[in-house]
């Protein structure tokens, strides 16, 4: 049993939301395991009301672009953090943000550490970066990337506002047929934050947990024993539903889902991407 130390509850606590006793409870009953502790907290229901408070919130800009490529066309997304949205919206920033972009995409980076080790002039982007902090007077750095590929890439940014620069990209890689409908599949990841493109791609240890809490939520609901495994195949289906990309409803035509769209055509989604400011892994 791992020793249920103040780290280990705070940590749970800024990933969960909950009281500290409920995260202790739960730790205690995992026996010091942090993401079956999590699963406990899910299934009991307690709410995340407090979820992440406190945790700096990182403004900035994404930048991104489509290239020709050997297997198509390649898209590119990479986020540049600032501190405030004052400085993210300024023109400098938002040039600043392109140019880190075509340093990554002459180096063909696929990685936020391969962008950081593209040449940038003489320098690394890395240190271009460095030098950008002191230019504008705030923690400046390279959050998330993502690359996407196929026969058609189609990109969808997202502005809050009309002053303000592009918060948030959603990438959708398809077979040439699929291009009639690409853009609508971007517009749909921008909406609705899909994880996965297929039931296939979710991981076996994430439906694991899905399906322990799912179960464990229904017998604590007080259903019976027998028809719980069929609850919880609903519950499966609901997670699904939400979080795959091909099973989500159609946001303009709730009667069809995203997969609908591709059969319409004839067509196929191949990969996608979604990078939203200040999602990224806390610092």
């Amino acid at each position: 049993m791992a020793a249920i130390t103040a780290a280990l509850i705070k940590q749970v606590r800024e990933e969960t939301g909950a009281g500290m006793m409920d995260v202790k409870k739960a730790l205690t009953e995992a026996e010091g395991d942090v993401a079956r502790a999590k699963e406990i907290i899910r299934a009991k229901g307690i709410q995340a009301a407090g979820k992440r408070e406190g945790r700096k919130a990182q403004e900035g800009t994404i930048a991104s672009k489509v290239v020709e490529s050997a297997n198509g066309q390649t898209g590119y997304a990479v986020e540049l953090n600032s501190e405030t949205d004052f400085v993210a919206k300024t023109p400098k920033f938002v040039e600043f943000a392109d140019s880190v972009l075509e340093d990554a995409v002459k180096a063909e980076a696929a990685s936020v550490d391969e962008v950081l080790a593209a040449a940038s002039g003489e320098a690394t982007v890395k240190e271009a970066v460095e030098e950008a902090a002191a230019l504008f007077g705030e923690h400046v750095k390279v959050g998330q990337f993502a690359k996407v590929e196929g026969p058609h890439v189609e990109i969808y940014a997202h502005k809050k506002s009309a002053e303000m620069p592009p918060s948030i990209v959603a990438m959708i890689a398809t077979d040439e047929a699929g291009a009639a409908v690409a853009h609508e599949a971007a517009l749909q990841i921008s909406a609705m934050g899909a994880q996965w493109l297929t039931r296939e791609d979710v991981p076996a240890d994430v439906v694991e947990s899905e399906r322990r809490v799912a179960t464990e939520k229904s017998l604590a609901e007080g259903k019976p024993e027998k028809i719980v495994p069929k609850i919880v195949e609903g519950r499966l289906n609901a997670f699904y539903k939400e979080n795959v990309l091909l099973e989500q409803s159609y946001v303009k035509d709730p009667s069809k889902t995203v997969g609908d769209l591709f059969k319409e055509v004839g067509g196929a989604a191949v990969a996608f991407a979604r990078v939203e400011v200040g999602k990224g892994e806390a610092e």
